[in-house]
């Protein structure tokens, strides 16, 4: 079986706050943005716009997020224990987790928009 690869974006926002280049992850669902430098991070839901903007929730707080690129899941930290998480998937190409079939993508523009938030 061959090995699944998904990329990592990194795109740079500017804003009231200092320029941000946030670690952003595609899961099935959702669009996940991590503000590294500031430990945070919020999830822009894919298909639910609601008044042609992006649904998303607010910044969070983390504490850590491990990465497995095997098998393309990541887990967030919600606190510094660690036991509290939050574990998904990013989507790859032929996708176990979604059949292949992920909702809608995001524009760099919703991106923007929902990181200034």
């Amino acid at each position: 079986m061959q090995s699944q690869h998904s990329c990592v974006l990194i795109v740079a926002f500017w804003g009231n706050d200092p320029p941000m280049e946030p670690l952003v992850l595609e899961s099935c669902h959702s669009t996940w943005l991590f503000d590294t430098e500031r430990m945070r991070f919020r999830r822009v839901l894919k298909g639910l716009d609601l008044d042609s903007h992006p649904a998303s929730t607010g910044w969070r707080p983390y504490f850590g997020l491990d990465i497995d690129p095997v098998s393309e899941s990541f887990v967030v930290l919600l606190n510094q224990e660690g036991t509290r998480l939050l574990r998904s998937w990013r989507h790859v190409e032929h996708c176990t987790q979604c059949g292949g079939e992920a909702t809608g993508e995001l524009s760099l523009d919703e991106l923007r928009s929902a990181a200034r938030a």
